[in-house]
């Protein structure tokens, strides 16, 4: 059973350094940055304006596949303008509710325009696994108290 209560932050995010790039940036240094980081996504930042995202998949689909030169092509031409946000009160199911019905394995999170988080399928999952740990845990120590 996923808690209600557990939101996106800080349940499956709790301190993050923020990973941008301008959208003038290439493909190649998105997908340099990635590799350094050891992430799958990207958030495309005007200023302190969210304005896109760039994601493995847009690597694959809108540039290999479509033959686009990487150190010739902007980010801005092959990322996903005006990405759907949450705020950091969304609860891990809703948040996982968004993700499957959109297709989605990323999400920013966005408090009063101000980016503050990305969280991804694999925070999700990782929250929801210790909650279960958690819950099995406390089911275990009430059956054994009789």
């Amino acid at each position: 059973m996923i808690h209600t209560d557990r939101t996106v932050i800080p349940h499956a995010v709790s301190e993050q350094s923020l990973a941008t790039l301008e959208p003038t940036a290439t493909v190649v240094e998105a997908a340099r940055m990635m590799a350094y980081l050891r992430i799958g996504a990207l958030m495309i930042v005007e200023g302190e304006a969210l304005v896109g995202i760039f994601s493995e998949r847009d690597a694959l689909m809108r540039v290999i596949a479509k033959e686009k030169d990487p150190t010739t092509t902007p980010v801005s031409e092959v990322m996903t303008p005006n990405p759907v946000t949450i705020a950091p009160d969304t609860t891990v199911q809703q948040a996982l509710d968004i993700m499957a019905e959109r297709g989605f394995r990323h999400l920013p999170v966005v408090e009063e325009e101000r980016i503050v988080a990305i969280v991804s399928i694999r925070d999700l999952y990782r929250s929801v696994k210790d909650q279960m740990e958690t819950d099995i845990l406390l089911l275990a120590e009430t059956l054994l108290q009789g």
